[in-house]
């Protein structure tokens, strides 16, 4: 039987810097590499990589360097064309705005009212019901607010699999559920309550725990954990 599944060491030279990336993430490759998968390819005699360390040679290595050079000053060098300098000043520029944006302060959860004011502008005044999951680092700030479901009035699905799924994939140690109820009500209904247990529990198993859960109205709300629903 023919087999499609090749080793490492049978990959192409321009194939192995975006395999690296998945295999081992960004930070494992090297400048070289990274300017490899913007340009694509190389030649016939020489790979995405060996082309992208010749570029940066011209420049010492050095990264703001390169991103002084522009679009005409990039397609001097043999197999880079009009496209691969316009994606290598693209990606300069990003990097370049990206150390002039102040850094994001990460919100500190610290009690359901920091949780409740902000959410509430999300989902507080909505005419339907939507379920929200805030995601949390080990030092309990926020990462990530997600939308996992919404639904009609009287309620929504909610995928227990989506939730952890994400809260693995971006390093979540906790989480914080939310939802609202359009109606204005704060009382809890039982699928509510069988909801958060089974997340709690799903949260226990793969060592992400779920903090609290808050039913969010336009002027208030109610949290498990306050109430000793937990």
């Amino acid at each position: 039987m023919e087999q499609n599944n090749f080793p490492i060491t049978h990959w192409s030279e321009d194939d192995k810097p975006r395999e690296k990336l998945m295999l081992k993430g960004k930070s494992a490759l090297s400048d070289a590499e990274l300017i490899a998968i913007l340009i694509g390819s190389g030649s016939r005699n020489e790979s995405a990589v060996d082309l992208s360390k010749r570029i940066l040679a011209s420049v010492d290595n050095n990264l703001n360097a390169l991103g002084k050079l522009s679009v005409s000053q990039l397609i001097h060098f043999k197999g880079i064309g009009e496209a691969k300098a316009i994606s290598i000043v693209s990606a300069m520029e990003l990097g370049r705005r990206r150390r002039a944006e102040d850094a994001i302060v990460l919100t500190k959860i610290t009690s359901s009212k920091v949780i409740f004011e902000i959410m509430q502008p999300v989902i507080g005044e909505l005419p339907h019901e939507e379920f929200w999951v805030v995601y949390l680092n080990n030092s309990n700030k926020v990462i990530l607010k997600s939308q996992l479901s919404k639904g009609g009035i009287t309620g929504t699905l909610v995928d227990v699999r989506l939730v952890f799924k994400t809260a693995l994939e971006i390093g979540a140690t906790s989480l914080i559920l939310c939802h609202n109820h359009p109606s204005g009500t704060l009382k809890p209904s039982e699928a509510d309550k069988h909801i958060t247990a089974k997340l709690k529990l799903a949260g226990d198993s793969l060592e992400i725990k779920v903090l609290d859960h808050l039913i969010i109205t336009e002027h208030n709300y109610f949290s498990f954990v306050d109430e000793g629903i937990f």
